[in-house]
């Protein structure tokens, strides 16, 4: 049995990871457990917490000489290997699994996007509980910019939320009805300090073309 190859291999290895994940912006790291009964690469990329993420295992089969990776198939509840016999054979496998990796990474971030914005839209009452554990300092009290007979009430709340610095418009339309019930909505707009002037802007340009509210 011999290492000679799984050192030569290892060797080499880290130019090529530095090269393939410096194409897709990522800061790639390999760590080598020669120990074992089957020697292995391990390959990772390291969060902004500083935790490691591994994305591909390498192994090494002494007796064969071998590099290979191991896949398990949950309908047959079996593990095979797929054994990689050139250099060009292991660096290409290495980027595919960071490129997957990478790929199912973006593709959580869509979804969770996704779920977050029906989650907005589908359940304003949940999404408002969410709201409230955002840390917000609230520059300014209720400010009423509505008022018709005392039945309808739309008042407005500037704050900026603690963490981010990113503004937030409180709305809130309270309707009485002739039962005397109080019926609130209660609405929040972000908005980056970048996107404060435009919008402004927007608004003032197009006052004009707006109509008086009307409740007859």
């Amino acid at each position: 049995m011999s290492l000679e190859w799984f050192d030569r291999v290892s060797g080499e290895l880290q130019d090529h990871l530095e090269s393939i994940c410096a194409k897709y912006d990522q800061v790639g790291n390999m760590t080598v457990e020669r120990g074992a009964k089957y020697p292995r690469i391990e390959f990772f990329v390291e969060t902004e917490d500083d935790e490691r993420v591994y994305f591909c295992t390498l192994s090494y089969d002494p007796a064969h000489e071998d590099f290979f990776f191991e896949s398990f198939d949950p309908d047959l509840g079996q593990t095979s290997r797929v054994v990689l016999y050139d250099i060009e054979d292991i660096v290409d496998a290495v980027h595919e699994s960071l490129h997957d990796f990478i790929n199912d990474d973006e593709l959580e971030d869509e979804e969770e996007d996704e779920q977050q914005v029906d989650y907005y839209l589908d359940e304003p009452d949940d999404a408002q509980d969410i709201f409230e554990e955002i840390e917000v300092e609230w520059e300014t009290p209720e400010v009423t910019a509505y008022l018709e007979d005392d039945e309808v009430e739309v008042t407005y709340q500037f704050g900026i939320i603690t963490e981010t610095g990113d503004g937030v418009l409180r709305r809130i339309n309270r309707i009485w009805t002739d039962e005397e019930e109080l019926i609130k909505d209660e609405s929040n707009f972000i908005f980056s300090r970048e996107e404060a002037s435009t919008i402004i802007a927007m608004i003032a340009s197009n006052m004009d073309k707006m109509s008086s509210v009307d409740f007859q």
